[in-house]
This record gives structure tokens, sequence and C-alpha cells, in this order.
């Protein structure tokens, strides 16, 4: 069947970035990234790569300044583990919520998604950083099936690009499961109108320095910590 969702507008060749949806992955690499706009927040990054597209495919150079090493066989990606970073942080209800114990939980999805729990649990660290790189000799090279979320944002150029993370568990289902799951499989379905928040450009300036939108400003402020 004739389908465009992976191609790019220029080539029409399958894109070598990866995009929101359904795939199977596996992780290159994992990263705990400060965020740019709060010093105590963190992401933790998955560096995703599809299994090997075939054909005529281009993937991105595996080291651009080593062009020796070749190219990926599949589409990359950075996804987060969560929709919001995590951070130490005091709920309404008085909960206490402990980064680093958030991260662990995180670290224990995947461990039970791979087989891997032995591994993991075997794993001794001083600091959640030092943890997370332990973790990169874990969860490597392991193909799994994921639903990837996206909330789209413009870069300097105008293009729309994707921030990957993995929608939260709940009863509708799991954002990663091993290969085999099959007839268990609890997967979420990927569906655009939920999964992907678009961009939306903001109204220019009017002569008077206000807006021309009449759309109510969020009470939120957009914060990642509305729980």
């Amino acid at each position: 069947m004739l389908n465009t969702k992976e191609m790019s507008v220029g080539s029409g060749k399958v894109r070598p970035l990866l995009g929101p949806g359904n795939h199977s992955v596996r992780i290159n690499s994992i990263s705990f990234d400060q965020t740019p706009y709060d010093r105590d927040a963190y992401n933790v990054h998955l560096h995703v790569e599809s299994m090997p597209v075939g054909g005529d495919f281009e993937g991105f150079f595996r080291d651009k300044d080593n062009e020796a090493k070749g190219r990926y066989e599949g589409q990359i990606g950075r996804v987060r583990m969560s929709p919001y970073p995590y951070k130490d942080t005091t709920l309404p209800s008085g909960r206490e919520i402990s980064r680093d114990q958030e991260v662990l939980k995180a670290m224990i999805f995947l461990s039970e998604v791979m087989n891997k729990r032995d591994e993991l649990d075997s794993i001794e660290a001083e600091t959640i950083e030092d943890f997370i790189k332990s973790c990169n000799n874990i969860f490597t090279n392991t193909f799994f099936n994921t639903c990837l979320a996206s909330r789209e944002w413009e870069n300097k150029e105008g293009y729309i690009n994707n921030d990957l993370y993995f929608p939260k568990l709940s009863r509708d289902g799991v954002p990663a499961e091993a290969l085999d799951a099959g007839e268990n499989s609890r997967l979420i379905k990927f569906d655009a109108a939920v999964h992907v928040k678009p961009f939306v450009k903001k109204d220019p300036p009017s002569s008077n320095g206000t807006t021309n939108s009449f759309e109510p400003a969020s009470a939120n402020n957009g914060s990642d910590f509305n729980l």
C-alpha cells in the first residue's frame, strides 16, 4: 500500500528522524539532562534507533566528525522517558516526590520490558547521574515495541520538529513492552489526536503591543509540573 507518513517533502525518501507513532526501537544511549528553564528539573533521554529500514534509506552519520563510522541503519530520535521532567517537589496533597526515586522507577520499568531486572539490581551508584551511566551498559541494543507521543515545536528556521516522549502508563496500556508480548500486548495504540500536541503559532503583536489572539492564558502557564 502507498503511504506518505514516513516520507520527507524534498526527496520522497524515508526521513532519517523518528516521528511519533508505534515503533520498534532500541536504545543506543541514555542521558540525564538538566532542563534549560529549571536548574532543579531533569529529563531522562533515550537516544533510540528504529529497526533497519533497508532499500535506499540513508540515515544520519553515527559520528558527524568521523564519517568512516558509517550511518545509522534505522531512523533515530531522542525520547523523554516521561511527559514531565523529574524534580523534587511536593504535591498540593502534601505528598513528597523524590526525583531520584522516580528515575529509579523509570529504570525498573525499562528493565522489566527488556527482562533485565537482575542486571539493573546489580547496579550500585553514589549519584543518580552515575546510576544512569551504568544503565547504558545494560539497556542498549535490545529492540522493544513502543508508543511515542510528541509535542511539536518550531526551530529558528521555521521548521516543525517533534519533542518525543513516552505517554504516561495508565489503564489504557503501557508506553513500551517486549517484542514478543503477542496476545498479552498492552501497548498503547498511537492516536495522533491524543498523542500529538500540535505547534500553534502565536499571533504577532499589534501596533499597541498586544497580541491579536482572544484565547485566554493558561491557568498553569504551560508548566510541566501541573500533575
